[in-house]
């Protein structure tokens, strides 16, 4: 029975960090207008006013961190044109986007950053306090 319960609170009905809620999908199918997609599948929308911008994220957690930044201006009213007609100008020096990876496998880790590890000495070094 808990686990029934538990199943039900992490819907899609309850929840939003793991893909849009009821609510935003019902009124995304009534006064959304589709304007494009990333290259993630990630799928933007505006009102049919064009008075509100959103997105709907693909799969997996909602982050902000992965709309790219493109579309990052389009959605904060930085640029009117929709980067799926108009791209922005690339430079050959610009990687491609990489949404944030803290709390994964792929995140950065500085040596001596997990236990048991050291970490490197420096020349202005510190003493830690004891009381």
């Amino acid at each position: 029975m808990a686990g029934l319960i538990s199943k039900i609170f992490s819907s899609p009905i309850f929840t939003w960090w793991n893909s849009a809620t009821f609510g935003t999908l019902l009124f995304t199918s009534r006064k959304g207008v589709k304007v494009g997609e990333d290259d993630q599948g990630n799928v933007y929308y505006q009102e049919k006013g064009g008075r509100r911008r959103w997105v709907i994220y693909k799969n997996g957690p909602v982050e902000a961190s992965r709309v790219p930044a493109d579309w990052h201006g389009w959605l904060h009213y930085t640029m009117d044109d929709i980067p799926a007609e108009k791209p922005l100008p690339t430079k050959d020096w610009e990687k491609d986007h990489l949404p944030n990876l803290t709390g994964s496998s792929d995140a950065y880790l500085p040596s001596g950053a997990q236990s048991g590890g050291e970490r490197a000495a420096t020349a202005s070094d510190y003493e830690a306090w004891r009381p």
